[in-house]
């Protein structure tokens, strides 16, 4: 075959368009860099919300979160879970065995606690810097969760509780996340009000509420109307002290990170739950029983004797797994039997007024609309992506 050589300057122009051709053919198949294919690393610490006691992984808050995540940065988010039901916030000496920690989170237990968690969570990783979000919370387990469906319990006594339990613990479990974490923006959540004027106040409900009464010795009972008002009023102290105790402490260590020259942001939650969501209201955001109104009014006259069911989506699970942790245990008395039988219900129960899939999904906008503060900055998003725009993510 007859070669024909171009003249030099037809050889540049062809050597131009061929450049040109190849820019068109491969536009949009740009590499990506290096931190675009990195994936974005979450840890999540704390307690029952944090888990999603009751709902299946992919109705969790986190999940919800990790996927919004996914499809707003364009990158993927690998999940590292600690938390658990039950868990207390601990202090950094805390250095609990596998075996419990091997546990499935839906069985409540306080240990490992959450700074457990922490470690937990820095073995997991090759270097402590890939942690790029932790979602976190934490001391409602430290106060007793059971108190606040004990109307004995005073607005005043719940007050200082949380601010003891909720305040400088918490502060001091954000420092150390931060310190541990150097990398990590760090969103904590807050709690809701569990009973509410909007709660029912049928015959079912008083009962529940006698069932968890416990006056001090020689105290005069309440009648069922002051009960529920206590209730009511104990509920609404616990949301807006937790409320401000938390937020006072991501505050405190935010402001402490600007001033040092820090990347890091620590962020507060606030999940805003109104007076109907609270526990078996009329749009509660809360698991309750599944029961019909017969069985209930059995179960009023007869605690103990008629078997009380959960609505949420992993109650099967959750009583097979109490029952080979309590039923194998052995009691050498009929007062150890009956505390056995006890704690086998209060496991069996555990998912009762935790958020349900519309609950869940009201803490990932919360957490989502903190996110959108941060999430630019971060550096989470390719430039060829516009921030998300919706006043709500989900």
């Amino acid at each position: 075959m007859k070669v024909v050589a171009l003249p030099a300057k037809q050889s540049a122009l062809a050597a131009i368009a061929a450049v040109v051709l190849f820019s068109l053919l491969t536009f949009g198949q740009t590499p990506q860099s290096a931190t675009d294919r990195q994936p974005l690393n979450l840890l999540v610490l704390g307690d029952s919300v944090s888990w999603g006691q009751g709902l299946k992984d992919e109705h969790k808050a986190w999940y919800l979160v990790k996927r919004w995540l996914e499809q707003t940065s364009g990158r993927d988010v690998y999940e590292r879970i600690e938390a658990h039901s039950g868990a207390v916030i601990g202090s950094p000496e805390d250095n609990h065995d596998d075996q419990v920690m091997s546990l499935d989170g839906e069985l409540n237990r306080p240990i490992p606690t959450v700074n457990d968690q922490i470690n937990n969570g820095l073995r997991a990783f090759a270097s402590p810097a890939q942690i790029d979000l932790v979602l976190v919370d934490g001391c409602i387990n430290d106060l007793d969760s059971r108190r606040l469906l004990n109307a004995a319990n005073t607005r005043a006594g719940i007050r200082e509780l949380a601010q003891a339990k909720c305040g400088a613990p918490v502060e001091a479990l954000l420092r150390r996340i931060t310190s541990t974490f150097p990398m990590a923006h760090v969103i904590i959540t807050g709690y809701y009000p569990i009973i509410t004027d909007k709660s029912a106040n049928d015959l079912f409900m008083r009962a529940l509420a006698k069932r968890f009464y416990q006056p001090e010795p020689g105290a005069a009972r309440m009648n069922d109307k002051t009960l529920r008002a206590r209730l009511i009023a104990i509920s609404s102290e616990w949301y807006q002290t937790s409320t401000q105790m938390l937020s006072n402490a991501a505050r405190n260590v935010d402001t402490q990170l600007t001033a040092n020259g820090s990347r890091q942001r620590v962020l507060f939650a606030d999940v805003a739950f109104r007076p109907e969501h609270a526990f078996a209201a009329t749009q509660s955001r809360l698991w309750g029983f599944d029961a019909s109104a017969l069985r209930k009014l059995l179960i009023a006259f007869s605690f103990g004797h008629v078997t009380l069911r959960t609505d949420d989506e992993r109650r099967n699970q959750r009583s097979e797994l109490c029952d080979r942790q309590f039923k194998s245990a052995f009691a050498e008395n009929p007062e150890q039997e009956q505390g056995q039988r006890d704690r086998l219900m209060r496991c069996r129960l555990a998912a009762v007024a935790h958020p349900n899939r519309k609950g869940a999904a009201m803490y990932a906008d919360a957490i989502g609309n903190q996110l959108k503060l941060i999430i630019r900055e971060a550096g989470w998003l390719r430039d060829s992506r516009p921030s998300a725009s919706p006043a709500t993510p989900f």
